[in-house]
Parts: structure tokens; C-alpha cells; sequence
């Protein structure tokens, strides 16, 4: 409930340009990334113009910011994208109201950068294993990330985490 609160605030603040708000899915534009909120979600500025855009990155799922490897995936995913001009791939609006997309700089998919890496998990819905199931289970066999053999502990879905210690944005207000 605390995290819907945070979102639907940087919705409010952030929310789309009037000529995103009623674009289709799959449309497809540039911007520049202003603020990662976390490891999947970011803003992007239109390069038309208009407020920042709110978005999670399509198909994948990052640590909770105050879970074991959320600071990593926000601080690489930082790294990579902050300040820079991306293509962005709108499929739809979430339940928070972010654009769902696919984020890609110099023609390479951010979510399957980070799946890739050990960063995030291809997201899974029932028994679909994601859209980067490849890539994560590589990143696994590997050990990258939060799949190092060093870990105290395996990492957690952020979805168990969340039933288990509730929303991490409760904690900074």
C-alpha cells in the first residue's frame, strides 16, 4: 500500500506528456533517462518535450531496493543509463500507472543487460519463465550478481520478499 503511495506520487509528479498519455502500445520513442528509482524503474525525459516519464522495464524483476542486491541493480543500472539518450518500446501501463517498456541503449536491451548480469530475474507470470529465462539461467550457472556461490543466502524473489517484509518504500517515509 506504502509503495502505491510512493508510485502514484512520482505518477502525479512525473507523469506522461499529454501526447504519451494517450499513445498506443508499442509506440516507440526517444529520451533521456533523468532519475532510476530503482533497478526497474526509471524516468525518461520525451525528447519532444512534455514531464518525465515513469517506467518499469518490460520483463524483468530487480531486487527490492532494501533487499540483498537491490543497491546493485540500482546502482548498475544508474551506471549504464543515467543522463543518456534511450530508445524506449511502450507495451502498456502497469497497475501504478508506469509505462511498461522496453528500455534500449546503443541497440541493447537494458532488461536483458541486467538479467544477463545477475541483476534482475527474467519475470515470471505462472509457469512462464520470462522473456530472459536464457539469460538468468546462464547468470545462475555462472554465479554473477546476486547469484555469487559467496552469498549468505539465495537470493529472493522480489515478490516472496515483499509477502515476507513488506513494501521496501514504507521503510523511508
Amino acid at each position: 500500500k506504502a509503495k502505491l503511495l510512493v508510485v502514484a506520487a512520482f505518477a502525479a509528479l512525473t507523469g506522461p506528456s499529454p501526447a504519451l498519455a494517450s499513445a498506443a502500445s508499442d509506440a516507440v520513442w526517444t529520451g533521456v533517462v533523468t532519475y532510476v528509482v530503482d533497478g526497474d524503474t526509471v524516468l525518461v525525459q520525451p525528447q519532444d518535450g512534455g514531464n518525465p516519464v515513469n517506467i518499469r522495464i518490460d520483463g524483468i524483476d530487480a531486487p527490492e531496493i532494501c533487499q540483498s542486491g537491490g543497491a546493485a541493480a540500482h546502482d548498475a543500472l544508474k551506471r549504464r543509463v543515467l543522463g543518456k539518450r534511450v530508445v524506449v518500446q511502450a507495451k502498456v501501463r502497469d497497475d501504478y500507472g508506469r509505462l511498461v517498456a522496453r528500455i534500449v541503449l546503443n541497440r541493447q536491451d537494458q532488461g536483458k543487460w541486467l538479467v544477463a548480469h545477475g541483476l534482475a530475474w527474467s519475470y515470471r507470470y505462472r509457469n512462464n519463465p520470462g522473456p530472459y529465462a536464457l539469460q538468468q539461467g546462464r547468470a545462475e550457472a555462472s554465479g554473477l550478481g546476486m547469484f555469487a556461490r559467496v552469498q549468505a543466502a539465495a537470493p529472493v524473489y522480489p515478490a516472496e520478499f515483499r509477502k515476507q517484509h513488506g513494501s521496501c518504500y514504507a521503510r523511508y517515509r
